[in-house]
């Protein structure tokens, strides 16, 4: 649905999508909703649930992306809360519906603290598109004190969340893996101050590939130690 032709994602130069491809994506959505059932009909519904709000996201018919905090919403709920839901209760042993309401909150505020920031770069693109997203309300400097405080507030359940099941030692392990990205959060955010032509396509994606290091390395340190 996106026809982006400056950088977009993890792509600096964005081919041009194809009709063909369009039916690709719904083959493979038919195929993953089909395999959910192997795990449980509700796994299979909460694949149904993403499938939807994602084309909703995007489908130029509706397009919740040119909705700044609708938009914003459904990220947080769907990409965060709903994605650890279904991957919790894929992964317990009694398929439990019931997750740490500490960890859904994390989640959300993970992806809700950086995804603003892949979206600072495209306001001229976006504008353009007929879109209005959540760093085009913010603005530049606004979007990393909001990216900011929701990261703050990841932080701060993740306490609660460790706080609360007697493992404090795992915050510590997640504050300093997390240390790089903060690091680097910082000294961006700095340079945009100063100069907004700072807020590109680069210093983007080095953002979220090390708060995908960052998290990755956190967490597969505690699956590790859990399985040991």
């Amino acid at each position: 649905m996106d026809r982006d032709t400056t950088p977009i994602g993890g792509i600096a130069h964005p081919l041009a999508p194809t009709r063909q491809l369009f039916f690709l994506t719904i083959v493979i959505d038919v195929i993953s909703i089909a395999l959910a059932f192997v795990i449980s009909v509700y796994f299979a519904l909460g694949i149904v649930l993403y499938i939807l709000a994602s084309r909703a996201y995007s489908y130029r018919g509706i397009r919740l992306k040119k909705y700044p905090i609708a938009g914003y919403l459904v990220v947080l709920l769907f990409q965060g809360a709903l994605v650890f839901f279904v991957s919790y209760h894929a992964c317990s042993r009694d398929n439990s519906l019931h997750p740490p309401i500490w960890a859904v909150a994390v989640a959300s505020c993970l992806i809700g603290g950086y995804y603003p920031l892949t979206q600072i770069y495209q306001h001229g693109e976006d504008e353009a598109d007929g879109v209005r997203t959540i760093s085009m309300l913010l603005g530049k400097r606004g979007t990393f004190i909001f990216c900011g405080i929701v990261f703050g507030l990841a932080t701060l359940f993740m306490f609660l969340l460790y706080k609360q099941s007697s493992m404090l030692w795992a915050f510590a392990l997640f504050a300093l893996c997390m240390s790089p990205m903060v690091w680097f959060f910082v000294q961006w955010m700095r340079r945009v101050w100063n100069d907004g032509q700072e807020a590109n396509f680069r210093n983007s994606l080095w953002m979220n590939v090390l708060a995908a290091v960052c998290t990755s390395i956190c967490f597969s340190i505690l699956i590790i130690k859990n399985i040991l």
